[in-house]
Formats: C-alpha cells, sequence, structure tokens
C-alpha cells in the first residue's frame, strides 16, 4: 500500500518546469551557434547607462560587418583587427562616421557573458564600449572547432553620419 501512496504522490507532484538558458550564457562553440543581437545591445546599453551614456541598438550593416570580421579571423585562425576589408572605408560605404566608431575583437569567450566581462574588465574595450555618441552595434561570434581559441568575437560600436545616405 505504501508503494502505491507513493507511486501516486509521484504522479501527481508538478512536473519541473525547465527554464530556457538565458542567451548571454548559450555557448558560441558550435557551428550553428549565433549571438542574440538584442540581448548584447541590451548588455551593452544598460553597462553604458550606468555610466551615463545612452543606449545602443542592433544594426544589420554592423552585425553583417562584425559577422565578416570574425569569420576573416576564424579562417587565418588569428586574433586580427586587420582581417578581412578595410574597417573605415567600410563602414563609411555604409553610412557610419567611421572617425566615431570603434571595435573590439577578441577570441577565447565562448558565451556573451564571458566576452562582455572580458571587454569590461580591458580598459581599452571598456573605453570602447563606453565611447559617447555611438548609437548603433553589430556584435558576431564564430566558431572555429580547429583553432585553440575556439570561438572568434567582433563587436563594433557606430553612429550613423549625418552627411551620408545609409544603405
Amino acid at each position: 500500500m505504501a508503494l502505491i501512496a507513493g507511486s501516486l504522490a509521484a504522479c501527481t507532484a508538478a512536473p519541473e518546469l525547465q527554464q530556457p538558458e538565458p542567451p548571454f550564457y548559450k555557448s558560441m562553440a558550435a557551428p550553428d551557434a549565433e549571438v542574440d543581437g538584442a540581448t548584447a545591445a541590451s548588455m551593452i546599453s544598460g553597462y553604458r547607462a550606468n555610466n551615463g551614456l545612452g543606449a545602443v541598438e542592433m544594426d544589420p550593416a554592423l552585425m553583417a560587418m562584425a559577422k565578416e570580421r570574425s569569420q576573416a579571423m576564424a579562417q587565418h585562425d588569428k586574433l586580427d583587427r586587420a582581417a578581412g576589408p578595410d574597417f573605415k572605408r567600410k563602414l563609411a560605404r555604409a553610412g557610419f562616421d567611421a572617425k566615431g566608431a570603434v571595435e573590439n575583437v577578441s577570441a577565447g569567450y565562448h558565451t556573451l557573458a564571458e566576452a562582455f566581462s572580458g571587454w569590461r574588465d580591458s580598459p581599452p574595450h571598456r573605453a570602447n564600449m563606453l565611447k559617447a555618441g555611438v548609437t548603433r552595434l553589430g556584435i558576431a561570434a564564430v566558431y572555429a572547432p580547429q583553432s585553440k581559441y575556439k570561438v572568434f568575437w567582433t563587436l563594433i560600436l557606430a553612429a550613423p553620419d549625418d552627411k551620408a545616405p545609409r544603405s
């Protein structure tokens, strides 16, 4: 009888709801992994707000540029700001103020939370995240299984160039 009662109690217990993993903890060390740009924009905007600065929003052109830069670094297995096309020229062609844009590149972080923490704790990367006047963001992580780093990151922060037409 005790066995039946125990079995019935187990059947009527509320199932444990499994919470989805927050996007900033999702591992980018997988072939199909994509950074959640909205989550990144929210995290960086919150950090900027805590430091008296305005928010940034995700921009499709900057997202594509970040992906291209991360792919180039992954392809060459090298953390290199010069990987891929000329950064300033490409920014200007996309309608951004190339003089006011900043870029963080890094490798080895597996999650957005790790990359953000690493940038926050590095004075030059922190200064880029706290750049005054930027309003747009592009971010990407590319998995390179053959690399000792495994994941290559690019963060671009910029403001539209008021003099240039946006494409």
